[in-house]
Order: C-alpha cells, then sequence, then structure tokens
C-alpha cells in the first residue's frame, strides 16, 4: 500500500472502530490530517469538542495558537501532519486511559507513523510524550530533542497548556523557533537514556480542554 492508501484506510477503520469505550461518546473519529510526505508529524492528546464535531485534528483555539506558533518559523498547518494519540474524543474531556492509549497507538497511530516516517515527532504534552519517554518530566525536557524508538522525538508543552497558563506562552514559542534548526540537524540528536532509577512521575500540566 501506498502511505496515502495506508492513512486512508487508517481513516476508515478510526471511524467505526469499537476496540475501546471512547468510541460511545463519538461523533466524528479525528484520524489526523496533512501530507503524507511531512517532515513533522505533531502528536496531541485527544480530540476536543470541536474536532469531535468536525473530524479534525486542532480547529479549537489551541490548534489557531499552533498555525500561528507555525507561522512565527515560517510554516503553515498544511506542510505538517497532525494527530492524536487517541482518535476518539474522551467523554467528559477526561484523561485517556492506559488500555484506550494502548489501544489506538497499537491499532492506528504506529501505522501512520510507518507509513509518513516523519523526520521529527513533535510531542505536545505529556500522553503523547510518554510513549517515547516515559518517565521524563515536560518541564525538564521540552524543547530538546533526542532519539527514541529510532524516532527524533522532540517534547513540548500542548498548545492549550500556554492559553491557560499564560507564563507557558514564550517558552511555547521558543521551543517553536528551534523547529527548521532541528530539522537541519537532526542527524546529530543523542539517543534517549531512560533512567532505571527514575521514578515513574506524571509531568504537572494542566487539562487540556
Amino acid at each position: 500500500m501506498t502511505v496515502v492508501e495506508v492513512l486512508k484506510q487508517v481513516a476508515k477503520e478510526t471511524s467505526v472502530c469499537t476496540i475501546c469505550e471512547l468510541h460511545h461518546s463519538r461523533k466524528n473519529a479525528v484520524p489526523g490530517e496533512g501530507p503524507s510526505d511531512a517532515e513533522i508529524l505533531f502528536i496531541g492528546e485527544g480530540p476536543g469538542f470541536h474536532e469531535n464535531e468536525q473530524g479534525r485534528p486542532f480547529v479549537g483555539a489551541a490548534g489557531r495558537f499552533l498555525e500561528e506558533l507555525l507561522e512565527n518559523v515560517g510554516m503553515s498547518r498544511e506542510q505538517v501532519y497532525i494527530t492524536n494519540v487517541v482518535k476518539c474524543r474522551p467523554p467528559g474531556n477526561r484523561d485517556p486511559r492506559p488500555n484506550e492509549i494502548e489501544a489506538c497507538t497499537h491499532n492506528y497511530l504506529e501505522r501512520q507513523i510507518q507509513a509518513i516516517n516523519p523526520k521529527v515527532i513533535v510531542t505536545l504534552g505529556r500522553f503523547s510524550m510518554a510513549l517515547y519517554l516515559p518517565n521524563a518530566k515536560i518541564s525538564e525536557v521540552h524543547g530538546q530533542p533526542t532519539r527514541a524508538k529510532g524516532r527524533l522525538v522532540v517534547p513540548m508543552y500542548h498548545p492549550a497548556a500556554a492559553l491557560h497558563q499564560g507564563s507557558l506562552r514564550p517558552i511555547v514559542e521558543s521551543d517553536f523557533a528551534k523547529l527548521p534548526e532541528l530539522i537541519s540537524e537532526a542527524a546529530d540528536v543523542p539517543e534517549y537514556n531512560e533512567s532505571p532509577q527514575e521514578e515513574k512521575q506524571d509531568p504537572k500540566q494542566l487539562s487540556l480542554f
């Protein structure tokens, strides 16, 4: 299958998926969108109200801020692929549960990443960051590129967090400003070394929706 065919197949499957209970609160699945040859792939948490209504990722306030951040570095939304850890909106905008994350990443997200094969994966928020840096604190690693699971990963705060907490906005803007340079220097990024002694701690971040 071509990359386009894989992405279409994922979109078709997510629209009727019943693997986890999130399908009960789904109006529209939100598989993701963007060019099949995108160099940058953004992974958020999950669809919110507007995304569930439209079937598109990042179409609310956080999406507008994301577009602004991209424009600041001379890029547009149409150049990047945007998706989420889970493709259906969690009821009441609760956090996605481990079994839901596992079901969606194993069946859909991993296929998308493998097909698109982006140069850089930008994780937005702690849930997508945890797929690659399970023991990291977002407050300590944001904006720092690393190699994990064979991918160049740049963990960043979710745009919604910056909207809720104004002090994070300049941090997010600074992290995004590094993206063009990161792409050009992708080959020089070191591997992520997970410390076995480090206790698992959830990074402190506000609810995103």
